[in-house]
């Protein structure tokens, strides 16, 4: 696994854009130091992973041997309103208290998720972007995310031909369920899996469910190779 540019403990340098682009050329680059490229691993991406999963392998040239998208943010427009709000006033989200932002933060994470979030598991999720860094941070990114990345992805998934699942949250608040039959009817021979009681942060509502829909996934294609 790795902490895409920007987020969980990665830092992007001053003045460099977290952008999808970007992030799927760094995946790209990953395989290649990891002694992946040969191997065609199966990549899984989530939210915006999912789009920097399609692009590294559909654009970049990222060899895989199969595709997890979960509850992915590639079919646009994907951003959601709150995001667009960020973009739109920005000035006003950059110059806000960084206690007040946090509560925003906060706030907002609480609708990714169908179950109530635990105190710790908010806490864990919200802690990067807590006080003057973390809220630069977040927005940095807000800044970066874009339709645009992903719009050449879209006209090439007709080419995908590797097993692919596309899983989905069954209530999920971010990215309609409904988004997700679209993108498997765009994938060729992709399958489409929705699961009950999951909300935008699948793994999080319903990990059990999560990694045995993976785990099948992954034993398909291990069988078509055998």
């Amino acid at each position: 696994m790795w902490d895409l540019l920007g987020y969980g403990d990665s830092r992007a340098d001053p003045g460099v854009a977290p952008s999808l682009a970007r992030q799927a050329r760094t995946l790209a680059e990953l395989l290649d130091h990891w002694g992946l490229v040969d191997a065609s691993p199966v990549l899984v991406g989530h939210d915006i992973g999912g789009g920097v999963v399609l692009r590294a392998h559909l654009v970049e040239g990222a060899r895989a041997g199969g595709l997890g998208l979960v509850d992915a943010a590639v079919l646009g427009p994907w951003n959601t309103p709150f995001t667009e709000h960020q973009q739109r006033h920005a000035d006003v989200y950059r110059t806000m208290p960084a206690d007040i932002f946090g509560d925003l933060v906060e706030a907002r994470f609480r609708t990714a998720t169908h179950r109530r979030l635990t105190p710790e598991a908010l806490a864990a999720y919200t802690a990067p972007w807590r006080g003057e860094e973390g809220q630069r941070r977040w927005l940095d990114q807000v800044a970066a995310v874009s339709f645009e990345d992903t719009r050449e992805v879209v006209a090439r998934l007709g080419g995908v031909a590797v097993p692919t699942l596309v899983l989905w949250g069954a209530e999920d608040r971010w990215l309609e369920p409904a988004t997700g039959a679209r993108l498997a009817a765009a994938i060729p021979g992709a399958r489409h899996e929705l699961v009950p009681g999951g909300g935008h942060f699948l793994p999080e509502d319903r990990p059990g469910e999560t990694a045995r829909a993976l785990l099948r996934m992954l034993n398909g294609v291990v069988e078509g190779e055998s």
